[in-house]
């Protein structure tokens, strides 16, 4: 099982038990860049930054939106993942757990944002640019994701990040409780509760009127 980011453990991923039967165990690519990370080996970090950080800034900016500490939050991401690399206990969910990692970052940076009533939003020439084939990938589409993220700045924070991950990201509910250490169960609760109230302020911009008339945020 998978041991929380957030809750430190003393437990050591880098030692494998044997695999059973004859001949030696393939070792992973996963297992191999965590062996170097554990040593502290720096050609290990970079090939892990680069393999790894075009992930981690797609989900903060899908969570906080086009934000002016993106980049120190994407290394805050990668220092945290190697200051705590020694306690994944399966290699093979390095990716998943680096998204938690990622989402655990966006949540923290919201809440400190709260605390001080503060929330960044920027121009909407800065904001990220739509997927191509996306609806909205058009010249109304800087002021739908403009009113897009006031909308998710008025939400919960666990609420904002479950939209996000599910309706912009489009990852699967499996995925998303994965990325928020919670239950599927749970997950759906929230959806339920910020796409209500999502859409109750999205009928009032008309620029996201299109995008309600497709379902767009709709679970179907």
């Amino acid at each position: 099982m998978r041991t929380s980011f957030a809750d430190p453990q003393d437990s050591k991923s880098g030692r494998h038990a044997p695999a059973s039967g004859f001949g030696p165990r393939i070792v992973s690519n996963e297992e191999r860049m965590i062996a170097g990370l554990c040593a502290g080996d720096l050609d290990a970090r970079a090939r892990f930054f680069d393999l790894y950080a075009g992930d981690v800034r797609r989900i903060l900016l899908r969570v906080l939106g086009s934000d002016v500490e993106l980049a120190d939050l994407v290394q805050e991401v990668f220092l945290r993942a190697m200051t705590g690399i020694e306690r994944l206990d399966d290699p093979s969910t390095l990716r998943s757990w680096l998204t938690g990692i990622a989402v655990f970052t966006a949540r923290e940076c919201i809440r400190r944002r709260q605390r001080r009533r503060w929330l960044v939003f920027l121009p909407n020439e800065n904001l990220p640019e739509p997927e191509p084939g996306t609806a909205g990938a058009d010249s109304d589409a800087s002021e739908a994701l403009a009113a897009t993220y006031r909308i998710l700045g008025r939400m919960g924070v666990d609420e904002r990040i479950a939209f996000t991950l599910r309706f912009i990201d489009g990852m699967e509910l499996t995925q998303v409780a994965e990325a928020c250490d919670t239950s599927v169960s749970t997950i759906k609760r929230r959806l339920a509760a910020a796409e209500r109230r999502f859409l109750a302020h999205a009928r009032q911009h008309p620029a996201l009127a299109e995008w309600i008339r497709r379902g767009r945020w709709s679970e179907e």
